[in-house]
């Protein structure tokens, strides 16, 4: 996949976390862990397009290692929305699907790149 692609998929990830936030209960756990998945969901996407702009295959590995670390986080997130039984497990299932697609896909750029 490349980077244009990559790009675009991260964004709709991102839409999707936004969507998601939205609707979250308006408890304060639906809200805390809200603004979490939030912040690193949407980050994905922007440290992405951070990554593609590396100056030099080191900074591209670096900034890749923190799309990774986000993309991981906002999957803790989405497991604590469904362990915490705010959000139901169905209803998270293919966002989670996608979160879980992207680390795989940051992990074997990374490897990739190291190589």
């Amino acid at each position: 996949m490349n980077a244009d692609m990559m790009k675009k998929r991260t964004k709709e990830f991102a839409k999707r976390i936004i969507g998601l936030c939205r609707n979250l209960p308006r408890s304060r756990g639906g809200r805390l862990i809200g603004d979490q998945v939030f912040k690193s969901g949407t980050s994905v996407a922007a440290n992405y397009r951070s990554a593609c702009r590396g100056r030099s295959r080191a900074e591209f590995i670096a900034k890749l290692g923190v799309v990774l670390e986000e993309a991981d986080e906002t999957l803790f997130w989405l497991e604590l929305l469904v362990e915490s039984s705010i959000i139901k497990a169905a209803r998270l299932t293919p966002l989670m699907n996608e979160c879980n697609e992207l680390v795989a896909i940051f992990v074997a750029s990374m490897k990739t790149a190291r190589s």
